[in-house]
C-alpha cells in the first residue's frame, strides 16, 4: 500500500504547494535528511579572545572544611499580665552541618538537592554573601590560602537566583556597563564591545539586543528566560577563573538550559572552577557534570563524580533504576517527604553517615581539611592589582560609566518628565490665575507673602516626592553591584545625583517664569532672577531631603510614610505660620534646619527690599507703609539675605551628605 503522508520536514522553507496540493518538496524524505547528524548547537567550546586557557599557576582551587551555618530566628517571649516590654527571644537553626568540599580548576561541580536541602545557603556561604541573621564558622581556602571575601569578588562571578536589572535600559546596553566596569582594565574598549556581542550571540539574545528590559506594569520588556540568560551573560562576560551559579537554568526551556550549562562546560574547559546548583537537571545536562555534590537537610550526602555516585549507591542497596534520570533518582532519594518524615530523615542520615565512612568521603574530608597547600598553584591573593583594590576600573572609568546609565535612565522615561512638566505648568498657571496682578495694598501684600510660601510648600512636595522613591527602587540592584565590585558607593551616589539635577533645575525656572509676572511680583532690576535662583535652590534642598529619606528608608513603603510627618515640622518654623521671634527656645533648633525659613525669608527680602510705598484704606487702619515694615513685621533682616542663600546651599550639602552616609552605611551592612 502506498503511503500517501506528506514528509514532516521539508528542505525548503518557504514550503510551496503545487497544483496537486502537495508540496513542491514531497521527494524530500524524512530519512533522506539523516535527523541523527543533528545536534544542538555547542557554543564557546573555542576559546574566544577573552576566553583564553587560564595557565597553570593561575588556575583556583577552591576548598571548604567543617562550615556550620546557624540562622538566628526571632521571636516574643509574651508573658500574661506583663505590661512591660516583650523580650525578644533567639532559636537558633542548624541550617549547614560540618560541610566539607573541595572544586578543582577545569572541572563543573553541580550543587543537587531538594528544595531546603541548604543548596543556595552553601553557594551564599562559599562567596560570603550571607544574611545578617546567620552565624557562620569554617575554612574556605583559595589554593591554600585563606579566602579573603574583597579579593574573592575580584576574581570571581555569582550569578545568583534572582534577577536584578535596571528596567529601562536595553539588554546591550547593560552589557555594556557591566563590561565597561567588570573587566580588566588592560581591555581596550574595542574588545570590550566585542566581547559584548560575542556573549550576546552564544545565549541567544541577539534578537532582544535593542529590547529594554522591562519594569513590571511599567514596561513591557523581555521574556523571563530572557532575563535569566542576561544575568548569566553578565557574568560570562568577564570569564572569571571561580564562578559561583544559582539555579542558572531556572526559567530557560531544554534547549536553552542546554547552551547556558554548554558555556558553563565549555568554561570549565579553559581551567575556570564552575560550581553551581541546578534544579532537576535532565540525563542530558547531568551527563556534562564532572562533580556531583548530593545535600540533604544541610549535610552532604556524596561528593563525587557520577561514576563514583553510580557505585557508591550501589554499595548502599539503592542502585539507580536503568533508563531513569540519575539527578531524578538522587534527589527523589535524599528528599524529605512530609507524610514519611521521619523515616526520610532517618535514610538520609544513613546516607549521609555512610558518604563520611566511604574511602571517598574520607578523602574528600582530608583534601578540604588541608586546604591542598601542594597543588602547585601560586597565591592568587599576592596579584598586585586584586591586593589593592576589590575593583577592576578606575575611579574616573567607574564614574563614567555609572553617569552614562544613570542619565540613560532618567532619559528613558519621557512618560514621567512629561508629567512633571505638565505639573509645573498647570500648578504655574493655577496659582498666577488665583493670585493674578496683586496691587500693593493691604490685601496684596497679605496675598503676596501667601503665595510666596505656597510657592516655597509647592517646591518641597514636588520634589521630594520625586526623588523619594529613587534609591529604594534601585537598592538591591546597588547593593549587589556594589558587593560585585563594580563602583564605589560614592560614585554610585554622585552620579544618581548629578544625572537628575537638570530636571531639578529647570522645573523651578518654568515655574518661576510664568507665575511671577502673573501675580505682580517687584518687577525691578534683577529681582526676577533672584526669585528664580531661590527657588532652584529651594528645589534641591527638597530633592537633597527626598535623597536623605530614601536613603535612609528601608522601603518605598515606609519613606512614603515618613515623609509628609517629616516635613510638616519645618513648615511650621517657616515664618508664615509662626513668626520667628515666637518660637520656643528648645524648638529653635529645628527652624535652623528648615529650608522653609530660609527660603521664606529670601524670597520675601528680595520682594519687599526698596519698596517705599503701599497703599492703605486710611490713617486709622494699621497698615505697613513700605516694604521694611513689612519684613520688621514677620521678624526678617535685609542684612540676612546673603545669610539666607548660604544657608540653603549647606542645607543642600547637608543632606546630602546625611543621605550619602545612610547609603554608605546599607552597602557595608551584611545583608
Amino acid at each position: 500500500m502506498t503511503d500517501e503522508r506528506q514528509p514532516l520536514l521539508s528542505s525548503s522553507s518557504g514550503g510551496n504547494l503545487n497544483q496537486n496540493g502537495s508540496s513542491a518538496e514531497s521527494t524530500t524524505s524524512v530519512a533522506s535528511l539523516n535527523l541523527t547528524t543533528i545536534r544542538i548547537p555547542i557554543y564557546g567550546t573555542s576559546p574566544q579572545p577573552t576566553s583564553k586557557i587560564i595557565p597553570v599557576e593561575e588556575r583556583i582551587t577552591y576548598t571548604w572544611s567543617e562550615i556550620n551555618v546557624f540562622g538566628n530566628i526571632s521571636y516574643s517571649k509574651r508573658k500574661i499580665f506583663n505590661f512591660g516590654k516583650n523580650k525578644p527571644g533567639i532559636n537558633k537553626k542548624h541550617l549547614l552541618k560540618n560541610v566539607c568540599g573541595v572544586a578543582y580548576p577545569g572541572e563543573l561541580l553541580a550543587i543537587l538537592g531538594s528544595s531546603g536541602a541548604g543548596k543556595t545557603t552553601l553557594l551564599n556561604t562559599l562567596t560570603f554573601q550571607t544574611s545578617s541573621n546567620l552565624t557562620v564558622s569554617g575554612i574556605r581556602c583559595v589554593n591554600g590560602a585563606s579566602a579573603i571575601p574583597k579579593q574573592l569578588i575580584s576574581q570571581s562571578a555569582y550569578v545568583q537566583q534572582d534577577d536584578l536589572f535596571i528596567g529601562n535600559l536595553t539588554v546591550k546596553e547593560h552589557l555594556i556597563f557591566q563590561a565597561l566596569l567588570r573587566m580588566d582594565r588592560d581591555i581596550s574598549y574595542n574588545q570590550r564591545m566585542q566581547r559584548v556581542d560575542e556573549v550576546i550571540a552564544e545565549l541567544g539574545l541577539k534578537k532582544c539586543e535593542n529590547t529594554q528590559i522591562g519594569i513590571i506594569g511599567r514596561i513591557k520588556g523581555i521574556s523571563g528566560g530572557e532575563k535569566k540568560r542576561l544575568a548569566f551573560a553578565a557574568e560570562v562576560l568577564t570569564n572569571p577563573k571561580l564562578m559561583f551559579c544559582d539555579e542558572p537554568t531556572s526559567g530557560l526551556d531544554s534547549f536553552m538550559a542546554y547552551n547556558v550549562i554548554q558555556v558553563l562546560k565549555s568554561m570549565s574547559m579553559t581551567g575556570k572552577t564552575v560550581i553551581c546548583t541546578i534544579h532537576q537537571p535532565s540525563s542530558e545536562l547531568f551527563s556534562m557534570f564532572d562533580k556531583l555534590l548530593l545535600m540533604t537537610e544541610g549535610r552532604i550526602a556524596f561528593l563525587g563524580s557520577p561514576e563514583e555516585a553510580d557505585v557508591f549507591f550501589r554499595e548502599l542497596d539503592a542502585p539507580c533504576p536503568k533508563n531513569y534520570n540519575p539527578a531524578d533518582y538522587f534527589i527523589q532519594l535524599l528528599a524529605i517527604v512530609p507524610e514519611k518524615e521521619a523515616a526520610s530523615r532517618q535514610a538520609a542520615n544513613v546516607i549521609c553517615n555512610k558518604f563520611e565512612r566511604s574511602t571517598v568521603g574520607v578523602k574528600i574530608a582530608l583534601e578540604a581539611g588541608s586546604g591542598i597547600k601542594d597543588s602547585g598553584y601560586h597565591d592568587v591573593w599576592i596579584n598586585g592589582d586584586y591586593a589593592r583594590s576589590p575593583y577592576k576600573a578606575s575611579w574616573w572609568a567607574q564614574f563614567r560609566a555609572v553617569l552614562w546609565r544613570s542619565w540613560l535612565t532618567v532619559m528613558k522615561e519621557p512618560i514621567l518628565i512629561k508629567v512633571r512638566l505638565l505639573q509645573t505648568i498647570i500648578i504655574a498657571l493655577l496659582i498666577g490665575a488665583i493670585y493674578y496682578d496683586q496691587k500693593l495694598d493691604l490685601d496684596g501684600v497679605m496675598n503676596i507673602n501667601g503665595v510666596i510660601f505656597v510657592l516655597l510648600t509647592n517646591m518641597t512636595f514636588q520634589n521630594i516626592f520625586a526623588v523619594i522613591n529613587v534609591f529604594c527602587a534601585e537598592l538591591q540592584v546597588f547593593l549587589r553591584e556594589h558587593r560585585n565590585g563594580m563602583y564605589r558607593t560614592d560614585i554610585y551616589f554622585l552620579c544618581k545625583t548629578i544625572a537628575e539635577c537638570p530636571i531639578f533645575i529647570t522645573m523651578p525656572l518654568i515655574l518661576t517664569a510664568i507665575c511671577y509676572f502673573l501675580i505682580g511680583l517687584n518687577p525691578n532690576g534683577p529681582r526676577f532672577f533672584i526669585a528664580c535662583g531661590i527657588l532652584v535652590l529651594v528645589a534641591n534642598v527638597a530633592t537633597s531631603f527626598g535623597y536623605m529619606i530614601s536613603c535612609a528608608s528601608p522601603s518605598i513603603t515606609v519613606a512614603l510614610s515618613v515623609g509628609p510627618s517629616l516635613i510638616i515640622p519645618f513648615m511650621l518654623f517657616g515664618g508664615f505660620f509662626l513668626n520667628i521671634s515666637s518660637i520656643p527656645v528648645y524648638l529653635q533648633w529645628v527652624s535652623y534646619l528648615s529650608w522653609f525659613r530660609y527660603g521664606n525669608g529670601a524670597l520675601l527680602i528680595n520682594q519687599w527690599l526698596n519698596v517705599t510705598e503701599i497703599e492703605c484704606p486710611d490713617e486709622n487702619t494699621a497698615c505697613p507703609k513700605d516694604g521694611s515694615v513689612v519684613l520688621e513685621t514677620l521678624n526678617f533682616q535685609t542684612s540676612d539675605f546673603t545669610l539666607y542663600v548660604v544657608m540653603l546651599g549647606v542645607l543642600i550639602v547637608g543632606f546630602r551628605l546625611v543621605a550619602y552616609f545612610a547609603l554608605l552605611a546599607k552597602a557595608y551592612k551584611r545583608k
